[in-house]
């Protein structure tokens, strides 16, 4: 055992968690050890295309927005890679995926509080001490390490989802999460179909267009949304990223967030418009010189899936016309998206986490989720009650300056308070009683 009592831990190495640590690195006053199972940090190595870029600005790195002088920043790794001038060149504020992943990968070889190839298997907490006590299996390794620490950070992200229409699909279907290792193999097949709507389908979808004409398959794009919905990004919507904009939502009657989280995913879960532009245009110029068999279907629900044979029949509703027809391909690329699971080592824990009336975390306003209110913090887990600005990468050095906050008591990093220039609740000196006139 470490008898060495830490004060906090971080389970889980993403880029949140990795923001906390490069925030939390120098704070003499905090002990710090974050934890993850993977040998290494990749971030997301499925989907690492050699053209695709984040669709935040490179400001929002793991520290920028919180400290513009700190030595993680995304400007400091140009520097001492020798790109800065590159980049500036570029003139392109958008990184590029691998970019990040390359910058991310940097900054974890600057910092000794991290810890890879460390499963945790249980946490356990002792009210009368007030500890956490972690235990871990090294990897390759069955003895148990055990930590100790005073406040907890999930950060383990979320786990590709797969819809029950889609679990009768067979081995030859797979999530967009492994797209990159399962490509070869993809190409290999007379038919492809991607489903999904958002960005990862559309790059996905554009990746394998490229070589539709070299390979000769059948590409097929079904979507349940009624169009390709881009992404909007007009900048008196991006002000929704913005503290006070939590502030509000958080505030919301859960009927009213569930509602309006509705309503928002093309605010998050929408396609960049200049993929959406490119893939046409590629369409276009593929269509002109060859014979190539594309199909883009929208409305178009995936309701039940099984193998016969060497293909996969799909079973789709088409939603308007509100009519069923058989699609046949012999692969599927499930860009169904992410899904939010409490891990299985939080078991000895349930008795001190707060549900909804769902089933679904909690997370109170400061990112915990013990009924105590300051013990377990959440990264991007707290979707249903802080909106979708949970998974955006730019409001993860706020997110981290606040949890800073909630631990030492001192605001370490300045925490903007209203930073939008519209005004999106209605204050006690406002409100009125109801007039009828």
């Amino acid at each position: 055992m470490d008898n060495k009592i830490y004060d906090i831990i971080g389970i889980g190495i993403g880029p949140f968690n990795l923001g906390l640590a490069c925030l939390t690195d120098p704070i003499e006053e905090l002990d710090c050890l974050f934890l993850d199972k993977s040998e290494r940090f990749n971030w997301h190595p499925g989907m690492l295309m050699e053209n695709t870029t984040l669709q935040i600005p490179f400001m929002a790195d793991l520290v920028t927005l919180a400290d513009p002088t700190s030595p993680y920043s995304f400007l400091n790794y140009a520097k001492k890679m020798g790109r800065m001038y590159s980049f500036y060149i570029k003139e392109d504020f958008l990184l590029l995926r691998n970019e990040y992943n390359l910058y991310c990968q940097w900054v974890v070889q600057q910092l000794n509080t991290l810890k890879f190839s460390t499963n945790v298997e249980m946490i356990c907490y002792n009210e009368d001490e007030q500890i956490f006590y972690i235990t871990c299996l090294t990897t390759g390794t069955d003895k148990p390490l055990i930590y100790k620490c005073k406040k907890v950070v999930l950060g383990t992200g979320t786990n590709p989802h797969v819809p029950d229409a889609l679990k009768g699909a067979g081995e030859n279907a797979i999530h967009s999460a492994s797209y990159r290792s399962k490509k070869a193999f993809l190409q290999q097949k007379k038919a492809i179909t991607v489903v999904g709507s958002g960005q990862s389908a559309a790059e996905v979808f554009s990746d394998l267009l490229e070589e539709v004409d070299t390979y000769g398959y059948q590409l097929n794009w079904i979507t349940r949304s009624h169009r390709f919905f881009p992404m909007e990004y007009t900048k008196l919507t991006l002000e929704m990223t913005s503290p006070e904009y939590v502030d509000y939502f958080f505030e919301l009657p859960l009927e009213k967030r569930e509602a309006l989280l509705q309503e928002q995913k093309h605010l998050y879960k929408g396609i960049n418009s200049d993929l959406i532009n490119s893939i046409f245009d590629t369409i276009y110029a593929k269509k002109l010189m060859n014979d190539v068999d594309i199909n883009l279907r929208t409305n178009s629900t995936v309701t039940a899936s099984h193998v016969k044979g060497n293909e996969i029949q799909l079973e789709v509703f088409q939603n308007e016309e509100e009519k069923y027809y058989r699609h046949s391909t012999e692969a599927v690329v499930m860009a169904t998206g992410y899904h939010y699971q409490l891990p299985s080592f939080m078991e000895g824990l349930l008795k001190h986490v707060q549900w909804d009336e769902k089933g679904r975390l909690r997370a109170n306003r400061n990112y915990t989720i013990d009924k105590e209110g300051d013990n377990i913090f959440v990264q991007n887990a707290e979707l249903y009650t802080h909106g979708f600005v949970s998974p955006d990468l730019g409001m993860g050095s706020y997110r981290n300056s606040y949890i800073i906050k909630e631990i030492t008591g001192k605001e370490y990093y300045p925490i903007e308070k209203k930073i939008a220039f519209q005004q999106f609740k209605v204050s006690e000196k406002e409100e009125i009683m109801q007039l009828h006139i």
